[in-house]
């Protein structure tokens, strides 16, 4: 154990920080080959840092964060950050978490409604954030990290995959122990989940020595395997297995595992990581951070900070984000405020005081098939128990929960729906009917609390928003490669450039 401590604290955060760049900027070039690498230093050598969406989502929460001075984030100030700052992008989860979004859904069924993408890398990438504002506290950083995670991952290995990882990095702040802190971080995800079945593979193949290289083989084969041909039967022709996506976050978080265990040193774990192929510039962006944290940024060598310097440079789809840090410094001192103002100090460093039962907790209790909008200390969920689609004809059972400052509360709730629905309470519940209609409707709730009504909508989407293809992404546009309506060149045209 390390002591953390007021003077440790601004050197360790950032440190995580230049690690973040530092390994973005060394993967970016080779992000989606599925193929090794052999790479010992930044092939181009760079003179600033690569843009990256690893971190500039996390600026983006930062600048949210500021606005609500201190108070911890709901998942509608989440969703409505997502709204304002981060429509341009067309990426996978990202373009689907929009649309869902602008679609009325609000986390954390925007996570998973239509997203074949869950299980992909777009939140592990975003843990720092949680880690730095928690230093010494996993459980509160998996916490936090399991808040961001469910807007376009919920239920996802993506979301397990954040929880992974602040938890881990939160723990760096005050231990040094590469085996105990990831073992700290499986704690706070479920045995069953793939994200923790890759991580433990491999342990096992480093504990049981096999070469970085047949490790690498394995984690491939195991998780990663790409499609066979049938041979014979009536199945020949077909394939037994599909290629996995550069950027499913299993085999990746495997490949960043490797990198940690079998790096020589700073430099040959970044590299080790990014030669596994894949997502590249995530795990070493990934990897870089939780070692920049461990190491402080006063231990990070030269060779490897020089070149990207201290500059934060914003991806194209993010350069609109009002009151972005402009280095390393300003986000550093930025992020430290913000530890003041939501912690107060370093939360308890005694490892036997380290818990998971409350990220646990909140696990077991996630519906991923439910709506959540918040009103002050108010939130009110809507549950599902199934996709938010009403069929003609054909009765939907829903449940609505009201909570005020985080904990479950007794309310009068009351529902309206469109005059010719039919609406029939039952038990904790109600039935839902619509007889026809092929629009998008709304349910309106009413939770009356200490006297006070709070009133929230609810969205229904036709039959027709049902169905969607899981490799199928939002429409981008073809000059700036942006979400098709709502991109780069929509604004300049509306600007007059």
């Amino acid at each position: 154990m390390t002591e953390l401590t007021i003077k440790s604290l601004p050197d360790k955060v950032r440190g995580c920080w230049l690690g973040k760049n530092i390994g973005g900027t060394l993967g970016g070039p080779f992000e989606g080959a599925k193929v090794c690498h052999d790479l010992s230093f930044y092939d181009p050598v760079p003179d600033k840092p690569l843009p990256n969406d690893d971190l500039d989502l996390q600026l983006v929460w930062l600048v949210m964060l500021e606005s609500l001075g201190g108070r911890e984030p709901t998942l509608t100030d989440f969703a409505d950050a997502w709204l304002r700052w981060l429509r341009h992008y067309p990426w996978d989860e990202y373009g689907i978490c929009l649309w869902n979004l602008e679609s009325g859904l609000r986390p954390p069924i925007s996570g998973c409604f239509r997203n074949g993408y869950i299980d992909n890398m777009g939140s592990p990438i975003r843990s720092e954030l949680w880690a730095c504002l928690s230093p010494g506290d996993p459980q509160g950083a998996a916490l936090l990290a399991m808040k961001d995670a469910i807007l376009d991952h919920a239920g996802g290995e993506g979301m397990y995959g954040e929880i992974f990882w602040a938890a881990v990095q939160s723990a760096s702040f005050v231990s040094d122990d590469p085996q105990r802190l990831i073992r700290i971080g499986l704690s706070m995800i479920p045995l069953h989940c793939r994200i923790a079945r890759v991580v433990r593979e491999a342990l096992l193949l480093h504990e049981r020595g096999l070469t970085y290289e047949d490790a690498r083989q394995k984690i491939t084969t195991l998780f990663a395997s790409p499609a066979r041909q049938v041979r014979t039967g009536p199945w020949q022709g077909r394939t037994d297995g599909g290629v996995v996506h550069p950027c499913h976050a299993v085999p990746n978080h495997g490949f960043a595992i490797l990198g940690w265990l079998y790096g020589r040193d700073f430099g040959d774990a970044l590299c080790k990581a990014v030669n596994c192929g894949y997502d590249t510039d995530c795990t070493a962006a990934t990897l870089g951070a939780t070692l920049g944290i461990l190491r402080g940024a006063d231990g990070l060598p030269a060779r490897w900070v020089e070149p990207v310097g201290t500059e934060i440079v914003l991806h194209k789809f993010t350069g609109d984000l009002p009151g972005a840090p402009a280095n390393v410094d300003e986000l550093t001192r930025r992020v430290l405020n913000l530890h003041e103002r939501m912690r107060g100090k370093a939360a308890d460093t005694e490892p036997s005081r380290w818990s998971n039962a409350r990220a646990h907790e909140a696990l077991r209790r996630f519906d991923a098939q439910s709506t959540e909008v918040s009103r002050g200390e108010v939130s009110i969920t809507l549950h599902y128990y199934g996709e938010p689609v009403l069929y003609p004809g054909e009765r939907r059972f829903v449940q609505v929960i009201a909570a005020a400052g985080g904990v479950r509360c007794e309310a009068k709730v009351k529902l309206r729906a469109p005059d010719e629905w039919q609406i029939e309470a039952d038990g904790a519940g109600w039935w839902l009917c619509a007889p026809h209609g092929s629009g998008r409707e709304t349910t309106e709730v009413t939770a009356e609390i200490d006297s006070r009504a709070h009133t929230v909508a609810f969205t229904w989407l036709p039959p027709s928003e049902a169905l969607w293809p899981v490799e199928q992404n939002v429409m981008r546009c073809g000059r700036c490669e942006g979400r098709y309506g709502a991109c780069l060149c929509d604004e300049s045209i509306a600007q007059g450039a």
